[in-house]
């Protein structure tokens, strides 16, 4: 399998990081480096597995304000990325990236530019003029986070219906009916929910079925469960839990957060506790039953993936500049280190492609 690891140039990074993984015991082989890469903070890749896409993580480019967002199509064969076009992200600091289910438009989160924008998908996957633009208000009770808005996801509904973005600086998920022939959005029935004051919303994960959506909130440590209405993209609370375990001390935010692909485990990151916790979901209602954490091995670990068969989990350890692959047992959902890692320079984000997807 293709292995990409998005890092921070400004912090030692040489760009985007091409490795192999090889599906009998997860490790890794470095391959190419595409350097040149500005702040590739965050990458996704095209569910028919021929582009990938970055965030160019800066609040200035080329002399303009604002960030950037960088087109790449995966050669067959090789992975290697070639690149395709780049595009002016609309707001700066962009960290978050989404394509709708029909992969016709790309959204970004553009963090310190408090704003959301879309963006069309070109048929070989370069990506064209901004398409609309959706800029947040307000502010939260921590100034020294929560000065302004500071969206720091957004993605489509499982449905393609709605569009659901997470916003750290305002307390809120905000929800918008997506017209998926346009590309353009507009305020839902319920055009938001507000989380706990100071909790700071950083990404939301859905269950595999849309019912449910789970949310880190990076301020608190806390997932929050939701039950999600994909007729008017509204969200109802049913729980928020830690998570760190009881006896934990010391400065820690919350990250990452995914939903296993069979549906049945959650797993977040923690930066400061420098772990994963792992929770059961609880078929019947989709609430979380906390199932202990696994160190790892590295600090500040800031993004992780499961790769496609759902066997390996390989976490970004920003700050100790290492990825570590841990395998995960495949009935309990527990992690054990696979005796695997490298080192690259301030890693941000993993993304796993498997050539057979093509």
């Amino acid at each position: 399998m293709h292995v990409y690891i998005g890092s921070y140039t400004s912090n030692g990074g040489e760009g985007i990081y091409q490795f192999s993984l090889d599906p009998s015991d997860g490790a890794l082989k470095l391959q190419h480096v595409l350097a040149g890469v500005v702040n590739p903070s965050y990458l996704i890749i095209d569910a028919k597995g021929r582009n990938l896409y970055a965030v160019n993580e800066v609040d200035t480019y080329y002399g303009k304000p604002g960030g950037a967002l960088s087109a790449f199509a995966i050669e067959p064969g090789s992975g290697q990325l070639r690149f395709l076009n780049q595009q002016p992200s609309q707001g700066g600091g962009p960290c978050h990236l989404a394509l709708d289910k029909a992969g016709r438009f790309l959204m970004v989160a553009n963090y310190g530019g408090g704003n959301l924008a879309v963006f069309p998908v070109m048929p070989e996957g370069s990506l064209g003029p901004v398409a609309f633009r959706q800029i947040h208000e307000g502010s939260g009770p921590i100034t020294s986070r929560q000065e302004s808005p500071h969206p720091h996801f957004v993605s489509a509904d499982p449905f393609n219906r709605h569009v659901l973005a997470v916003d750290l600086g305002i307390d809120r998920i905000m929800a918008y009916s997506f017209d998926a022939e346009r590309g353009s959005m507009r305020p839902a029935v319920s055009p938001f929910t507000t989380s706990k004051p100071g909790s700071g919303p950083r990404h939301l994960a859905f269950h595999p079925g849309g019912k449910w959506a789970y949310v880190i909130h990076e301020l608190e440590a806390r997932v929050s469960h939701y039950a999600y209405n994909g007729l008017n993209g509204s969200l109802a609370e049913m729980q928020s839990v830690s998570c760190l375990p009881p006896e934990s001390a010391g400065e820690n935010y919350g990250s990452g957060i995914l939903v296993e692909p069979g549906g049945r485990f959650l797993y977040v990151s923690n930066r400061g506790h420098d772990s994963i916790a792992h929770f059961d979901i609880r078929p019947e209602d989709g609430s979380l039953a906390y199932a202990g954490y696994t160190g790892t091995r590295g600090k500040f670990p800031r993004h992780f993936t499961i790769e496609p068969s759902g066997r390996f989990l390989l976490a970004a350890n920003q700050r100790s500049d290492s990825v570590s692959v841990f395998r995960i047992h495949p009935d309990t959902g527990s992690l054990e280190w696979t005796g695997h890692e490298v080192s690259v320079p301030s890693p941000v984000c993993v993304r796993v492609l498997d050539p057979l997807q093509r």
